[in-house]
C-alpha cells in the first residue's frame, strides 16, 4: 500500500515513537516511505524479504517494522518467524496487515490486489477465507514473544459501504466505474463522496475505501522479544 507508514504514523502518539522506534529500526517493504527517517529500508532493491535471513544477521535490530508487506510473502508464517529472528532480545516487532473483512470484503482471490497471498484476522477460529491467518495466534507462537499492543484500525471506514457477503462482485476496473472512482477521490466533502460510492456499490461494484478515501482497514500488533 502506497504511503502505508505515513498513514499509520498519523494515528500514532509521540510516546509510540519514543518507546518502539527511537533506536535501530529495520523497515521491511518500506519503499520510499520509511516509518522513521533513520530506519534501514529493506525492499526489492535490497533483496527478497521472503528469504531475508540470506541478507541480514539475527538479532540485529531494536525494532523490525513492516506495514502491508506480510500479505505479499509466499509463506507469511515463515516470513513472520524470519523477521522475528532479526529482533534483538528486548526489542520489538511491529506488524501491520490488511483486515480480511474490511479489505478483501469476503472475496478471494483479492479483488483489489492480485499479489496478496493470504488474508488476516485478528482473532477467532472461523473465517470465510481459505487462506486466512490468525495473526494474533501466529505472533503468540513466536519464541519469547509478548504481545504488547493489538488493534483493529478502521479509522474513517464506512461500514455501510462494505460489499455484501455472498454476493458476486462485478469487475471494479470496468471503464465507467473507474471514471466514477476518479471523480469520487477528488471530492473532499464526505457526504457527497459517499453518494458516488453508494451508487457504485448499488451497481455491484466493491469499494476499496483505502484508495478512494482516507479510510484504514488494517490490523496492527506490537510484540516484544524476551
Amino acid at each position: 500500500m502506497a504511503k502505508a507508514a505515513s498513514l499509520a504514523n498519523k494515528q500514532r502518539v509521540p510516546k509510540f515513537f519514543k518507546k518502539y522506534l527511537s533506536k535501530s529500526v529495520l523497515d521491511i517493504g518500506a519503499g520510499a516511505d520509511p516509518v522513521v527517517p533513520h530506519a534501514q529500508i529493506f525492499d526489492l532493491p535490497q533483496g527478497d524479504a521472503n528469504n531475508i535471513l540470506d541478507y541480514l544477521q539475527s538479532e540485529t535490530f531494536d525494532c523490525v517494522h513492516s506495514s502491508h508487506c506480510l500479505e505479499h510473502m509466499h509463506d507469511p508464517k515463515k516470513s513472520l518467524k524470519d523477521w522475528w529472528t532479526l529482533v534483538k532480545p528486548g526489542g520489538y516487532l511491529i506488524t501491520i496487515v490488511p483486515h480480511e473483512d474490511l479489505y478483501e470484503q469476503f472475496n478471494w482471490p483479492s479483488i483489489f490486489n492480485n499479489d496478496h497471498k493470504a488474508t488476516f484476522r485478528l482473532k477467532g477460529d472461523v473465517s470465510w477465507s481459505p487462506v486466512s491467518i490468525n495473526i494474533y495466534d501466529e505472533c503468540r507462537k513466536l519464541d519469547g514473544c509478548s504481545i504488547l499492543e493489538h488493534k483493529l484500525w478502521d479509522t474513517n471506514f464506512d461500514y455501510e459501504l462494505l460489499f455484501p457477503k455472498n454476493q458476486k462482485p462485478k469487475n471494479h476496473r470496468a471503464f465507467w466505474n473507474r471514471q466514477i472512482s476518479s471523480i469520487a477521490r477528488r471530492i473532499k466533502k464526505r457526504s457527497l463522496r459517499k453518494k458516488f460510492l453508494q451508487f457504485q456499490l448499488s451497481r455491484g461494484y466493491p469499494i476499496d475505501q483505502t484508495s478512494k478515501s482516507d479510510a484504514l482497514a488494517q490490523i496492527e500488533l506490537v510484540c516484544q522479544k524476551s
